[in-house]
């Protein structure tokens, strides 16, 4: 069954522009034809067309679904987006089908890029949902500077991944299933040194994610599904 994206459907029983183009014009569904919808709350809605035409798509919802969580905890990503915004794109869908619920991009002295366009990625997130089905749409931050960031009050761990020798302990077993995680992941470049005692002064935890030096967005996608892995298995 086609899932369409519809955050205001508790208000309005018509597809957002976007969507009823492609259910209509793509798809071409009819009146009558059922559909799901989402509403990235935490609710599915299973639903039937009631108007098609080359304006609108109207809907009949016939049943609410909320969604239990998937996982136990608020998954928090925050990442120093690359100079290549397809990799970071690449992760933001990855990511989201893993299971997220924040995404952050980090500015940091290494950084390679400086500027997100976020109603792309924004848009990358919606779609990603609907592929894997599910009902909540990740909060979407733009680029946040990162002593600003790791100023910020937050439940849970608090882990910051660096390539740097020192008390690293891997994410796998420092990891308190069922808890809230926030983890940093710096640039190509690393993070600072200094960047990284800072988050160490805020109560982050140094964490390595592994024997190989991986790339930004790898790294990433790794922490969020290990993450998810030490939810399931609690």
């Amino acid at each position: 069954m086609h899932v369409f994206y519809t955050p205001d459907i508790d208000l309005t029983l018509e597809l957002p522009e976007e969507e009823a183009a492609h259910a209509v014009r793509v798809l071409r569904l009819q009146p009558g034809d059922e559909v799901m919808l989402t509403d990235g709350k935490g609710c599915f809605y299973r639903a039937k067309i009631s108007i098609a035409d080359k304006k609108r798509c109207l809907v009949k919802v016939l049943e609410k679904q909320p969604q239990a969580p998937l996982w136990k905890n608020h998954i928090h990503l925050a990442v120093a987006p690359t100079k290549n915004m397809d990799r970071m794109e690449w992760l933001a869908e990855k990511a989201t089908e893993i299971g997220l619920d924040e995404l952050t991009f980090l500015d940091c002295r290494y950084s390679e890029r400086k500027v997100i366009k976020t109603e792309r990625i924004e848009k990358i997130l919606v779609s990603a949902i609907k592929q894997s089905l599910k009902a909540r749409l990740p909060i979407l931050h733009g680029i946040t500077d990162f002593t600003q960031f790791i100023s910020q009050p937050f439940t849970g761990q608090k882990f910051i991944a660096h390539c740097y020798k020192d008390e690293r302990q891997e994410l796998k077993n420092v990891l308190q299933p069922g808890e809230d995680a926030v983890v940093l992941i710096g640039p190509e470049g690393d993070f600072s040194e200094e960047e990284v005692a800072t988050a160490l002064a805020h109560g982050f935890i140094p964490i390595s994610l592994g024997p190989s030096r991986l790339r930004t967005e790898t790294a990433a996608l790794v922490a969020t599904h290990i993450i998810n892995l030490g939810n399931q298995f609690m």
